[in-house]
C-alpha cells in the first residue's frame, strides 16, 4: 500500500479490510470516466457518507447538549459538516493529494475546490462505514472533528430559507416539502444543478445552484416567497370580505 494511504488510514484510526474500497473513495468520475467503462468513482460512497456524518454529528450533538433546542442543534451541525469545515479536514488528511482526478478536473484546478474535497471527504466516510460499520464511522467523526465541537449552542441566528419553509409548511399543511435532483449540466469543474420542491399542496418549484445544497436553498427561497405572497393575498380578500 502506497504510505500516503496507510498515513490516511492511521489518522481515520482505521485500518481496511478492503483496501480496495479507499481507492473508490479517493476516485472522482472525471478520472474514473478517463479510465475505463467498469471503473467505479466515489459518488455512491459521497452518498452514503453524507447521511452517516450527518446521523454521527447529529449524535453527538445531542449527547452534548442535552438542554439544547432543535433549532440550535440544527445549526450548529450545519456549521459542521459545512462545504468549507469538510473541505479543511479533507486537506489536513492529505485528501486533496490522493484524490485522483481526470485531466481535465486536474488542469481546472480540481484538487483546490471546496466542494470536491468535501464530497471526496463524505466518500471517505462511506468507505469507512461500509468496511467497518457504524461505530468504525462514529470513532472516525469524533477524532476528525475533535478540535472543532462548540463549546455552547450559541446565540439564536436567523434561520436559513430551508429551515423557515420546513416550519412553514408544518405549520400549513401538517408536512414537509420534499426536495429532488431534477437534473445537472456543465463540465464536472463547474456543475449546475437543478432542483425541484415540492410543496405538500403538490405545487413544484424549481432553482439551480453550483451544489446542490445550494440549489435547495434556492429552490426554499422561492418557495417561501410563494407562500408568503399566498398568504398575503387570502387576507387580503378576507379584509375586503369583512370591511
Amino acid at each position: 500500500m502506497d504510505k500516503r494511504l496507510a498515513a490516511l488510514e492511521m489518522n481515520l484510526s482505521h485500518r481496511f479490510g478492503e483496501v480496495k474500497l479507499l481507492y473508490t473513495a479517493l476516485t472522482h468520475s472525471s478520472h474514473a470516466n478517463e479510465q475505463s467503462e467498469d471503473m467505479a468513482d466515489n459518488e455512491r460512497l459521497e452518498f452514503l457518507g453524507d447521511a452517516v456524518l450527518e446521523l454521527t454529528i447529529s449524535a453527538e450533538l445531542f449527547r452534548r447538549f442535552p438542554n439544547a433546542p432543535e433549532g440550535a442543534l440544527t445549526r450548529m451541525r450545519a456549521k459542521l459538516v459545512s462545504e468549507p469545515t469538510l473541505a479543511k479536514l479533507a486537506r489536513r488528511l492529505g485528501v486533496d493529494e490522493l484524490i485522483n482526478l481526470g485531466r481535465g478536473e486536474e488542469m481546472q484546478g480540481g484538487r483546490t475546490r471546496n466542494a470536491l474535497l468535501a464530497d471526496a471527504l463524505e466518500a471517505v466516510l462511506g468507505a469507512v462505514f461500509v468496511d467497518g460499520g457504524f461505530a468504525a464511522a462514529s470513532n472516525c467523526v469524533d477524532i476528525l472533528f475533535k478540535d472543532l465541537w462548540p463549546k455552547d449552542p450559541g446565540a439564536p441566528r436567523a434561520k436559513d430559507y430551508k429551515s423557515r419553509l420546513q416550519e412553514l409548511t408544518q405549520r400549513v399543511f401538517k408536512a414537509r416539502p420534499v426536495y429532488a435532483l431534477a437534473g445537472s449540466s456543465g463540465p464536472e469543474h463547474a456543475k449546475i444543478f437543478e432542483v425541484a420542491l415540492t410543496l405538500p399542496d403538490k405545487h413544484t418549484v424549481r432553482a439551480s445552484g453550483p451544489s446542490m445544497k445550494r440549489a435547495e436553498q434556492a429552490a426554499a427561497a422561492k418557495a417561501l416567497e410563494l407562500l408568503t405572497d399566498r398568504e398575503s393575498d387570502t387576507l387580503d380578500d378576507d379584509n375586503e370580505k369583512n370591511p
